[in-house]
């Protein structure tokens, strides 16, 4: 008789240990979410940090004009810009201004400003500044330091002079050549923009007053208004200050 005894073979009946493809998709999707999710994180933090360098961008210029009326008693713009704005205020609105608000003297560019703050007296191009000669600066003095870039494009000082913010788009500078301490920015001056219901009472958006009800005559108690269309690159005449595409803006006169 045989000491052994015939044992049936056992077949494996258990779950295979891999991954079916229901599994490896659901993975997948979840990653993909989470992807998503720490992508907009990113640019949430991104746009922070630009708006952040975009309200020391404006803050510096309106340090440096401000020394700069200290030091000379008057604005840093071109004897055709005063002679433009006689005994108004003046605007530095760019193509921005323009595309938004029709032809007018604001679509003069920041350029002049520039070239006489940071001492420029030619273009690297080659040319002559509204500083030619140090006409506008005579002492010499750099008032502002900024950044210059190769590309008219970027953000920083671009070779056409032009002070352009984080997103390319050029700041806009309004300077008080009335000498009243009162300044009336082209776009914000405006009632559809500044006025409570877009009427002309006072007060209006974001610190700006209407002494008078004078129809579009909202300023700012101050010798220098600077500020950025923000993130979106964009502006809206008809639309109130805390709305649409001017909820974003970036203003001097705001903390």
């Amino acid at each position: 008789m045989s000491l052994f005894v015939d044992q049936p073979m056992k077949m494996q009946t258990g779950k295979s240990s891999g991954f079916t493809l229901v599994e490896i998709l659901t993975v997948i999707t979840i990653i993909g979410i989470l992807a998503a999710m720490l992508l907009a994180v990113v640019n949430q933090a991104k746009n922070r940090a630009l708006k952040v360098r975009a309200k020391k961008d404006i803050t510096d210029i309106v340090t440096a004009i401000q020394a700069y009326d200290s030091v000379y008693g008057q604005f840093p713009v071109s004897a055709s810009v005063q002679s433009t704005a006689g005994t108004q205020d003046f605007t530095y609105g760019d193509a921005l201004l323009t595309a938004a608000l029709g032809p007018g003297s604001y679509g003069a560019n920041n350029s002049e400003v520039m070239a006489i703050l940071m001492d420029i007296t030619n273009y690297p191009a080659g040319g002559p500044t509204a500083n030619m000669n140090h006409s506008k600066n005579t002492q010499q003095r750099v008032f502002l330091t900024a950044n210059m870039v190769s590309d008219a494009t970027l953000p920083g000082v671009g070779p056409d002079l032009v002070y352009r913010d984080p997103w390319g788009t050029p700041y806009i500078i309004t300077v008080d050549l009335s000498y009243d301490e009162r300044c009336r920015d082209e776009f914000y001056r405006r009632a559809a923009v500044s006025g409570l219901g877009g009427t002309n009472a006072n007060p209006g958006f974001n610190g700006l007053v209407n002494p008078d009800g004078t129809p579009d005559n909202f300023l700012y108690h101050g010798k220098v208004m600077v500020w950025s269309a923000g993130p979106d690159k964009a502006i809206a005449p008809g639309l109130p200050a805390n709305q649409g595409a001017n909820k974003d803006n970036i203003l001097s006169w705001v903390e």
